[in-house]
């Protein structure tokens, strides 16, 4: 038994709610089961120095999490005066992922910045910023096609992620922060709603895993995906 009681192919609540920063030209908040993300587009029309002059865009992301959005408080990075490796990781893998699906040529000589900030962490914070990071992303590149900015279609697909692991033996969808932290496996799914993969991060924190056990997180992360992805449509479509 799971410890939230959910089936092994069940995931947490999902909810996005869009348009909550109200400034920003794309935003977000994203909640899977308690991890709650804030996440932000903005658009810029300046570009990084080696990005000038190619009429391409560029998609990058940063990523943080609130002092107190764990049990005991986290010290800010600003403080420390650098990001932490796992900060760094992470951001590079949005930002990574969004640019997947985005038809750069089509986006044109523009930037867009999203931020993602972690106000509460129960497992599977990066990829709650991922799925959100999407739907900001997406109302980023609407704002810029209602002002003919763009050169096309700039979305070639939507884009999910989801995380999966041996908890106890048994493979099991969406981990929340008390299955992470035993889970024997522990595996994270970047994927298109088109099925196919853009990323998958995965560890034996214990005894190594089979092809078998791998297959059977394949088929648990198609599941959550297609979940994710019709969620994010009913999302964009209201």
């Amino acid at each position: 038994m799971r410890p939230s009681g959910r089936e092994p192919d069940a995931m947490r609540a999902v909810t996005i709610e869009r348009g909550v920063a109200p400034k920003a030209e794309g935003s977000c908040l994203v909640c899977y089961g308690s991890t709650r993300v804030h996440v932000t587009a903005s658009v810029e029309t300046s570009l990084p120095p080696w990005r000038r002059g190619q009429g391409l865009g560029w998609v990058t992301a940063e990523y943080g999490m609130l002092p107190r959005a764990t049990g005991s408080r986290t010290r800010r990075e600003a403080s420390a005066g650098k990001q932490s490796g796992r900060t760094q990781e992470i951001q590079r893998l949005i930002g990574r992922s969004l640019r997947a699906v985005v038809d750069m040529g089509a986006l044109g000589e523009n930037q867009i910045t999203i931020d993602c900030d972690v106000l509460e962490a129960d497992g599977g914070t990066r990829t709650a910023s991922i799925t959100g990071a999407y739907i900001a992303l997406a109302d980023a590149v609407k704002w810029l096609e209602e002002r003919k900015l763009t050169k096309g279609k700039v979305l070639r697909d939507t884009l999910a992620a989801v995380s999966c692991g041996i908890y106890r033996g048994t493979p099991v969808l969406d981990l929340d922060y008390l299955e992470d932290v035993e889970a024997e496996t522990d595996a994270n799914f970047v994927m298109t709603g088109a099925g196919n993969f853009v990323e998958i991060q995965g560890t034996a924190e214990q005894t190594p895993f089979t092809r078998a056990e791998l297959d059977s997180l394949m088929a648990l992360a198609g599941k959550g995906i297609g979940e994710l992805t019709q969620l994010q449509l009913a999302t964009l479509a209201s």
